[in-house]
């Protein structure tokens, strides 16, 4: 038996006990948290070994801010966790009840899925994040994340991992695959025995491999090819506002956007505007022949850009002639994940929303708010992309199926 072949038996048998942990669940959830704050110091200096080791592989600066951990988000990273903790427990919860004209009394509730394994980058929060989404589910987890992060890792989960033993439960609630090789991520897609549900976390590349070699099934979250479409009759201060929140408060992230459609109507006044503002922050725009034609210092976009998602300070910029346009592209090049439109038009917004098949479709906000927290769900998993069995910000009910209780005195069919 292979390495992860008896991390799945672990995990499968830490699994079942989690089907009655009730309360417990919340014990070893706040006992994560507070052992994180008490061994930052630990957790700083193996992150440290990451950035160390990301600085001399020559990391783009977007992505060192993503493995980075200091003092402060480590203690955001348990709060995450306590408010995990608080919310209401999903598993056991009667979605719906009937009772059989035959007398049968049928209820179906939800149930965790089992075990789950998430493969995920260079984001070493996800390792607590994903752990407290999943515990709190009732799902026992497998983490793999990337070499880049595998100090960090490896620290949080075995910090992670003493407080849920000393908490009650099987440590083996929580686990993480320390060989960070192609091979370990192709034998975990592989583990249909053990594993019920994968979620990739990560850039396009490594969601297409997840999904094109997975024997397990998989839900798509993280690629974010995200627009925001400037119409007519948008107010330029409002776009302006919107693209660089959009853009430059976080361009790692997948729910930053890659792309800008401005309508040709109004494409003189506010591109001038949405540059001058971008250039505060040195993003570099690269231009399709209309919108270069209008704005000076720019590069020339090639059709690999408007599929491209950068993470960093660099935008795709294109002239549309009509918002049917606008939808035709984003039909084209979106991943699904979140789109915007800025206008003042209620019937421009409408068909925006009405026809735009993306995860989120905003009008006159930033895409930035697609979060499960921003939308209330508490937390999250990720953002899923496709459409079964979950779409949008993935929280704890995401993380159940259900099943039927069906009660009787004697029944036979």
């Amino acid at each position: 038996m292979t390495v992860l072949e008896q991390m799945g038996v672990n995990a499968k048998a830490a699994a079942r006990t989690l089907l009655t942990a009730g309360e417990l669940k919340n014990k070893a959830l706040l006992a994560i948290a507070d052992a994180l704050v008490e061994n930052a110091g630990e957790i700083i200096a193996a992150n440290e070994l990451d950035l160390t080791a990301a600085r001399e592989n020559g990391t783009r600066a977007a992505l060192i801010d993503r493995l980075t951990l200091t003092q402060a988000r480590i203690e955001g990273m348990a709060e995450g966790v306590r408010q995990v903790a608080a919310l209401p427990d999903p598993v056991g919860k009667v979605l719906d009840g009937s009772v059989r004209p035959n007398g049968l009394k049928i209820e179906k509730v939800r149930v965790p899925l089992g075990v789950i394994a998430i493969i995920y980058e260079a984001r070493p929060n996800v390792t607590s994040d994903a752990a407290a989404l999943c515990l709190k589910s009732g799902n026992a987890v497998i983490l793999r994340g990337g070499k880049e992060a595998i100090n960090s890792n490896k620290c949080i989960a075995d910090i992670m991992r003493a407080a849920v033993e000393k908490a009650g439960l099987p440590k083996d609630c929580i686990a993480l695959v320390e060989d960070t090789s192609r091979a370990s991520s192709v034998e975990l897609m592989q583990l249909t025995d053990y594993v019920d549900v994968l979620i990739p976390r990560g850039g396009a590349g490594l969601i297409k491999s997840v999904v094109e070699n997975s024997k397990v099934p998989v839900i798509e979250t993280g690629a974010g090819n995200c627009h925001v479409y400037v119409d007519k009759t948008a107010d330029i201060d409002m776009a302006v506002s919107i693209i660089n929140n959009a853009k430059t408060s976080r361009p790692s992230v997948c729910n930053a956007i890659e792309t800008i459609l401005v309508h040709k109507d109004i494409a003189e006044k506010a591109l001038p505007a949405i540059k001058a503002k971008l250039d505060e922050k040195d993003v570099t725009l690269r231009c399709c022949e209309r919108s270069a034609a209008i704005l000076d210092g720019v590069e020339s976009a090639c059709e690999d850009d408007w599929y491209t998602e950068y993470g960093d300070y660099i935008l795709a910029v294109k002239v549309v002639d009509s918002i049917d346009e606008a939808i035709a592209h984003i039909a084209k090049y979106s991943t699904g994940h979140s789109e915007a439109i800025v206008t003042e038009s209620y019937k421009a917004a409408q068909k925006f929303t009405d026809e735009v098949d993306s995860a989120a479709v905003y009008v006159n906000a930033s895409t930035r708010f697609t979060d499960g927290g921003e939308f209330g769900l508490g937390a999250e998993i990720g953002i899923a992309t496709q459409k079964l069995h979950a779409r949008g910000p993935m929280g704890l009910n995401e993380l159940t199926s259900m099943k039927f209780i069906i009660r009787g005195d004697g029944q036979i069919r």
